[in-house]
């Protein structure tokens, strides 16, 4: 099947999405509003694992569970072709209380996730914390910003074309078809056309957004330096977390903020950021950070993602909506709409990330 594409959005589901169809043969052009990958992918803290999954429906923690199970080769082929490290890690999560114990030790048993009770300091020494945590050994953690790096470089290997700073005013269609993405005084054209536009997916759609419900939602983040090592485990406590990194580099976040698209940083949210961050690990009490930034999440409903074919449209397809684990579900959901449009088995129902009902 000789097909060509255009994506709309340079996020990590675009950029995830082009490479499915790039390596099915097709002919792609991603377009992205600003600089590829600069959105919430780079935002992010890139833990690959919902956050407490007993805590999210099946459709969120069947596709993050089956999308983690690629990883370890996606991001390998990815460094074998590229050269540019993810810094893919098994650093493993430790999750302090308050917690629901006995919702999360029948979670993990039935889905054979590794866990247990363990005290605190027997895991992680530097932190002061006397009490029972949550042992998650086998959480994993990527770099988001070198695995946009990484993407991007093999979407070029590939010859993908990629348009950054190439905003989509408009989507133009025929009948029942798009015709064209109207791009400033130009239209673009190519048989099949998917929005994978994140924070803004919504806004693309126009008219024909039906009951799509993709919303911006803000997180802020801090970043400090300390020397590599300094802590060891990704470590989550009352829905703060801290994600340390290869060279020292400790990422603490995040807010969930209904703003609409303001993508400003607040001195509060960094106040609150600094303060639980030290509470966990309190070294980190008189340490400055070195950077504050924020980013637009791609909110839906229960955190469940929109990978579907247009109900009205037949060559338009939106992937979008991953909330907060965009980078923990890319593989996974590039595939689940390169099997939709190829006509090939999927691994698993894939009902629940349909085009939603206007009912």
């Amino acid at each position: 099947m000789n097909l060509d594409f255009i994506i709309v959005g340079g996020g990590v589901i675009g950029c995830a999405t082009a490479l499915e169809m790039a390596l099915q043969g097709a002919r792609v052009t991603m377009l992205d509003r600003g600089l590829v990958g600069s959105e919430s992918s780079w935002a992010g803290g890139g833990i690959l694992s919902p956050l407490l999954p007993w805590d999210y429906l099946p459709p969120v923690t069947r596709l993050t569970q089956w999308s983690t199970s690629l990883y370890l080769n996606w991001v390998s082929e990815l460094l074998g072709s590229t050269g540019v490290d993810p810094e893919f890690a098994e650093s493993g999560m430790l999750v302090l209380p308050p917690f629901d114990a006995e919702k999360a030790r029948n979670w993990c048993r039935d889905n054979d996730w590794e866990a247990s009770r363990v005290a605190t300091q027997s895991v992680m020494p530097v932190l002061t914390q006397h009490s029972n945590s949550l042992w998650l050994p086998k959480v994993n953690q990527v770099r988001n910003p070198l695995l946009i790096k990484a993407l991007v470089k093999r979407l070029e290997m590939l010859g993908v074309e990629i348009r950054p700073y190439t905003q989509v005013s408009a989507i133009e269609y025929d009948g029942n078809k798009v015709s064209a993405m109207k791009v400033a005084e130009e239209s673009v054209s190519a048989s099949q056309y998917i929005v994978a536009g994140g924070a803004w997916s919504r806004e693309l759609f126009g008219s024909k957004s039906g009951a799509l419900n993709i919303k911006p939602i803000r997180g802020q983040m801090l970043l400090f330096k300390l020397e590599p090592s300094a802590l060891s485990h990704i470590v989550l406590q009352s829905g703060v977390y801290l994600i340390p990194r290869r060279d020292g580099h400790i990422l603490v976040g995040s807010t969930l903020e209904d703003v609409g698209f303001d993508k400003s940083t607040t001195e509060e949210a960094a106040k609150q950021l600094h303060a639980a961050a030290a509470r966990i690990f309190p070294r980190l009490k008189n340490e400055n950070p070195v950077k504050h930034w924020a980013g637009l999440r791609p909110g839906s409903p229960d955190n469940i993602p929109i990978i579907a074919r247009h109900p009205d449209i037949e060559n338009l397809y939106v992937n979008s909506g991953h909330f907060r684990y965009g980078v923990t579900m890319a593989p996974g959901s590039a595939k689940i709409l390169s099997n939709l449009i190829f006509d090939q088995p999927q691994p698993f129902d894939v009902s629940p990330y349909g085009w939603p009902s206007e009912t």
